[in-house]
């Protein structure tokens, strides 16, 4: 419809200034009707819009000023201008609308991950109803090509999910019976059926929606301090208006008494007011920040709020909590040691030997072996309390526990050179090795620490509940700078706490974590950041930034989409008041006319917004 508009008006524009070109003596009166044909076309919604405000008592926005700037030109005789100027606005204009819909999308697209209806089945029959209605616990069915509806396991069925829409990610994700879902994931491939774990409104795509929903409500201290700025500065510039308009006429005409010129500072004074309008401050500050948290989404990192993702640019301090977030949280194999037999044959009897346990650590272990345990090779199993399990395999007696069991049945073993939980084997009285069994380190926390340290991050620390034993390596791996051990969810805080006094105040400390015990330090912290996947729903709800990945190398690309946000919001500010108050001096002493004012208001708004888009460019 503007597009429309303006390609409408920009023509009858052209041919009212050809007919002016051509009969140069056509009486003003005619000339203000044919140039009020495309004024009208392309302003109406302005004039509209500045009448409302000033019956509603809101008088000084820009829809006011650009019509009393324009309405002004006409009456002074300078009708071309006039409708020049509500043009080239109204083209400013459509160039924020493009850019606002661009970073929109991004955001749209998070929004459309939550689907209205859930597929049950009823007497043999699959029947849609509405997702609130689903019980935790209750088999909901997804077809291919449809997206989850509510979090879950998988009881029945294996297929292939397509998570980009969480993460960001756009690598398929594989997935079979007794594999958790989070919905908003799209079903690529096979039919499955899922048990609900949690209700609709609890599930992930409703907890993203809310989080982007709220994003925009949290403004900045920039955002802030435009929309302060706007308050003041555009009565102040409708006042110096005046003045030129009247009060430096009646000056001249009673204090110096000369001609007081009224025309000429009268269209001085519209020239002004063109060049006052703040548009390019109002539009672009906002859309900066709205790109921002639209690009940083569109990579699985969600933004909850403008004064976060500003708080964000000026972090200096990195705090990791170990488990689930430098870790993965889970137990498994991490070597096998020692073994004078086939390192798959020793899993095997391992595997075999704790196949009646349900312990973690015999679930790692048989996670890790390929094949599923035969529990027919298996009989006579004795489970000895805090040493380990003694079960007799295809007639040979197997141990596997601790050094307590090895001890006890008088069987030299190997002390490991690894910090984890070992699990020594021995069959038939001779010892064959040893299982470590670790907390793994996920595979780009080495490199989250490396990219964060190129990013100019002052320090980075990983406090943990472990013993100094299992916590050191890990810090020395991933590269760390310091560690903290042994340590409960109140001495985080109080840890965290001495690293925000130590710091300066214009610097920000993040901290990182995932589990419910995590929820207060992310509180305290200046920038809470919580893994979204496995991340408890405490510590989602207190941090400030989720990753919905877990991937810890995001936190680096969450840091540096603040930091270019910030730098162009400064850019445009310094940039537009720069112009804004050259222009308005230039006008304000006859050396502008109003194309140049035109310039001043749209170029200005035009350049402050296509800088503002190169938020959404994030590599």
């Amino acid at each position: 419809m503007i597009l429309a508009r303006i390609c409408i008006s920009l023509a009858t524009l052209i041919i009212c200034s050809v007919i002016a070109y051509i009969f140069p003596y056509m009486p003003h009166w005619a000339q203000l009707l044919m140039y009020l044909v495309p004024y009208l076309v392309i302003g109406y919604d302005i004039l509209r819009k500045a009448g409302k405000g000033i019956l509603n008592r809101q008088v000084f926005d820009e829809n006011f000023l650009m019509a009393i700037a324009t309405i002004g030109a006409m009456s002074l005789g300078e009708f071309r201008e006039g409708a020049a100027v509500m043009l080239f606005y109204q083209i400013g204009e459509l160039f924020q609308g493009i850019a606002v819909g661009k970073s929109r999308r991004n955001i749209a697209d998070l929004m459309d991950i939550c689907p209205d209806t859930a597929n049950i089945e009823e007497n043999g029959e699959i029947v849609e109803v509405d997702p609130y209605e689903v019980e935790i616990g209750q088999e909901i069915i997804v077809k291919p090509g449809e997206r989850i509806p509510i979090d879950g396991v998988i009881s029945h069925g294996h297929s292939t999910l397509d998570t980009a829409a969480l993460t960001g990610e756009s690598l398929p994700r594989d997935v079979r019976e007794g594999d958790s879902v989070n919905s908003g994931s799209i079903n690529m491939t096979g039919l499955i059926k899922i048990k609900t774990t949690k209700e609709f409104g609890d599930s992930t795509a409703s907890k993203i929606m809310e989080l982007v929903e709220n994003s925009t409500s949290k403004k900045s201290k920039s955002e802030n301090f435009i929309s302060r700025f706007a308050r003041y500065y555009t009565p102040a510039v409708c006042l110096g208006a005046l003045a030129l308009a009247v009060l430096v006429p009646l000056v001249r005409l009673l204090i110096m008494h000369a001609s007081p010129e009224w025309g000429s500072w009268i269209m001085r004074a519209l020239t002004f007011l063109v060049i006052s309008c703040p548009c390019a401050l109002v539009i672009s500050i906002p859309l900066s920040f709205f790109a921002g948290i639209g690009g940083a989404s569109s990579k699985g990192i969600l933004i909850k709020g403008s004064n976060y993702l500003e708080t964000m640019a000026k972090t200096r301090y990195v705090v990791f909590d170990k488990t689930g977030t430098i870790t993965q949280g889970v137990f498994a194999v991490s070597g096998i040691h020692h073994s004078a037999m086939d390192n798959v044959e020793l899993l095997e009897y391992a595997a075999l030997a704790e196949s009646g346990s349900n312990h973690p650590i015999a679930l790692s272990i048989r996670n890790a072996c390929k094949t599923a345990p035969d529990k027919s090779r298996v009989s006579d199993i004795e489970e000895i309390a805090g040493c380990g399990i003694i079960a007799v395999i295809d007639g040979r007696t197997v141990a596997a526990g601790n050094e307590k069991l090895m001890d006890r049945l008088n069987v030299k073993y190997h002390d490991c050179h690894k910090t984890g939980t070992i699990v020594h084997i021995a069959i038939d009285g001779e010892y064959e090795g040893h299982i470590l069994i670790s907390d793994v380190i996920k595979p780009t926390s080495k490199q989250a620490i490396a990219e964060l340290k190129k990013a100019g991050i002052t320090k980075t620390v990983m406090l943990t509940g472990d013993t100094a034993n299992a916590a050191e390596p890990i810090a020395a791996e991933v590269g760390a700078d310091e560690f903290h051990s042994g340590l409960m969810p109140a001495d985080k805080v109080t840890k965290v706490e001495e690293l925000l006094d130590a710091k300066n105040s214009n610097e920000a400390l993040a901290f990182i974590g995932d589990g419910i015990n995590d929820a207060p330090v992310l509180s305290r912290a200046d920038i809470g950041i919580a893994m979204g996947a496995l991340g408890s729903d405490a510590a989602i709800e207190a941090a400030d930034v989720v990753l919905m990945d877990d991937d810890p190398l995001k936190i680096a690309v969450a840091i540096r989409i603040a930091r270019k946000c910030m730098r162009i919001v400064y850019e445009n500010i310094i940039f537009a008041i720069g112009i804004k108050l050259i222009c308005l001096a230039l006008g304000a002493f006859g050396l502008a006319n109003m194309w140049l004012a035109i310039f001043a208001d749209v170029g200005v708004m035009v350049i402050a917004v296509l800088n503002a888009v190169r938020t959404l460019k994030i590599r």
